[in-house]
């Protein structure tokens, strides 16, 4: 056996690892170089054209400041006289029609006075004459010729920024201008980088200026939006010439790249989605890896032709054990090689055989302990037969015990006391219930019903059923003696009976119970209902049965419920209650 697994090894080797790896080799290599030099050209292309977008957006949007520079240019070409100028009036509200990004505009004379002031959304000013030199615009224009304030938001929304330009000359003076950004959002939403790409605008605090989706920009300077794209400008700055990867604000992977916007110190930034980018790569190398799984295939496909006869036993065998070792044991292996492989397939057969008869074997005997005595089970176990179990009419003695105060106690007691008591209260009387070898058919609360003589006959049933009872009240009355010192209220009756009554299995399919249907069940549990503290109380014909070994006594006729005449009732006598240490 051991040179036949050697020999099924080898050929394993041979025909399957070795013609599967000569066709997957080849192809993973040329797949692999052809995608890693693929990616290469293509992050090259990606390079070159982010570059020229971004480089491109810059240019439309300083096109778009210059628009406005150069419109303002006009309105300092002049010089101030010291009469009010209606002119440049006119020409200031004509400039605020043509260019709906100005939103305000400021005439400064060369003195830094204010000359002229007109808005859309303020009141407009002739000839107020306030010195305005101290502005940082006027200060700024006069040092620049061309100055360009910081992004600042208007009700914490829409961005605007001022820009300031003077003469080439002091005496024609210089005009301060109030930009809404807004308005770039036409230039922005226009740029786009392959098909889902686009361009925004950051000023230098990384505060967005402009973006295709305009409720970006409207947020103002609110940190949880503008963290993602400084994020990506901080990925621009650390990739250098190299094309950046980062993520955009809606987790995206994305190819970005950048250029800067000369005078307000901006950055237009370009983004493309990685997915899009590389989407050739992509192609390709789901082309390779559809040519690797068909070379596998084909590979796996010859090698199993090949190795078939001798991996198809081993297959079976480890099958059928997993099956066997699920606990399937009429699970079968079948092989028919004529060698070791066969016997060892029968010697498992067999095992699973012998597993299968102990498992039906255990089962029978975990549902005949469910209402019978671990012996009386064993012994209709080896009996082979579990007919005794099946409906019949016997003679029976009922026993029905349970606990006199216990509803009272119950109410008035901590759960933990009620279930400490119940607890001992039947670890005592299982112990006594086994011994007698009853067959306990139900148990409530405090009470249990028992059968003596079913289903297992005995050669006296009154005399074992009194002998049992006697045994329970002596033994639940030490637990009383106990009980009491606890300051628990508590009793212990029992009731007998003996006569004849139909017994079998009742329930369904996953569940059976086994009991008796008739009047001396009935019978007995009025007995035990009537019966007080340390009284066993016995119907006539359990009396009759046991009166020449234990002392029993009649108490008279009683009216028992359900039963139309009075019945003679019997007590059982037995020792007397243990005294208390």
């Amino acid at each position: 056996m051991a040179r036949q697994h050697l020999r099924f090894r080898g050929l394993f080797q041979k025909y399957f690892l070795v013609l599967f790896l000569a066709v997957v080799i080849p192809l993973a290599t040329n797949g692999l170089s052809e995608a890693w030099f693929g990616y290469r050209d293509q992050r090259t292309r990606l390079e070159q054209l982010l570059g020229v977008e971004a480089r491109s957006a810059g240019a439309k949007i300083q096109g778009f400041l210059d628009g406005i520079t150069n419109q303002l240019g006009w309105l300092v070409q002049l010089p101030w006289t010291g009469e009010p100028d209606e002119r440049r009036r006119i020409d200031a509200l004509r400039l605020l029609r043509q260019v709906p990004a100005i939103v305000s505009l400021t005439l400064i004379d060369g003195s830094g006075r204010e000359r002229l002031y007109v808005s859309r959304i303020g009141l407009n000013r002739n000839e107020s004459r306030v010195d305005r030199s101290a502005d940082v615009a006027v200060a700024g224009a006069r040092s620049t010729v061309l100055w360009y304030g910081k992004v600042s938001y208007y009700r914490d929304s829409e961005p605007y920024m001022t820009i300031a330009m003077s003469g080439n000359r002091p005496s024609v003076g210089m005009v301060v201008a109030e930009v809404n950004l807004k308005l770039i959002w036409n230039v922005i939403a226009a740029i786009r980088i392959g098909q889902t790409g686009y361009a925004f605008v950051l000023d230098e605090a990384g505060r967005l200026v402009a973006h295709p989706d305009i409720s970006l920009v409207l947020r103002g300077a609110d940190e949880t939006t503008l963290a993602p794209f400084r994020e990506i400008r901080e990925a621009v700055r650390r990739a250098g010439a190299d094309v950046a990867t980062s993520r955009n604000a809606r987790g995206i992977a994305i190819a970005a790249a950048a250029a800067p916007v000369t005078g307000p110190d901006w950055t237009v930034m370009v983004e493309q989605p990685l997915s899009e980018a590389f989407r050739p790569i992509y192609a390709a190398l789901w082309r390779t890896g559809g040519l690797l799984l068909a070379g596998a295939a084909f590979a796996g496909l010859l090698a199993y032709a090949l190795a078939s006869r001798m991996t198809k036993p081993i297959h079976l065998l480890e099958q059928g054990t997993e099956r066997i070792g699920a606990g399937q044991f009429g699970h079968r292996i079948d092989i028919r090689t004529g060698d070791e492989l066969q016997r060892l397939a029968e010697s498992f057969n067999a095992m699973a055989a012998g597993l299968a008869e102990s498992q039906e074997r255990q089962e029978r005997i975990a549902k005949l302990k469910r209402f019978l005595a671990p012996q009386v089970a064993e012994l209709v176990d080896r009996a082979g037969d579990d007919d005794v179990l099946e409906g019949r009419r016997t003679e029976v003695v009922t026993v029905f015990c349970d606990l006199r105060g216990f509803t009272a106690f119950s109410a008035r007691a901590a759960p933990e006391e009620v279930m400490c008591v119940l607890s001992e209260y039947y670890d005592a009387l299982g112990r006594i219930i086994t011994k007698y070898a009853a067959t306990l058919t139900s148990f409530s609360g405090d009470g249990l019903m028992l059968l003596i003589n079913a289903p297992v006959s005995v050669a006296d049933p009154a005399l074992q059923a009194v002998d049992l009872a006697v045994e329970m009240q002596v033994s639940v009355q030490k637990l009383i003696v106990d009980w009491q010192e606890r300051g628990y209220r508590i009793g212990f009756g029992v009731g007998l009976a003996m006569g004849p009554a139909t017994v079998g299995r009742i329930g369904y399919e996953s569940r059976f119970d086994y009991t008796a249907i008739g009047s001396v069940v009935n019978l007995a549990a009025r007995l035990c209902a009537s019966a007080s503290d340390r009284e066993i109380l016995a119907d006539a014909t359990v009396a009759e049965a046991v009166k020449d070994k234990h002392h029993v006594h009649p108490i008279g006729m009683r009216l028992i419920k359900g039963y139309d005449e009075e019945i003679l009732v019997y007590r059982v006598s037995f020792a007397e209650r243990p005294e208390a240490s």
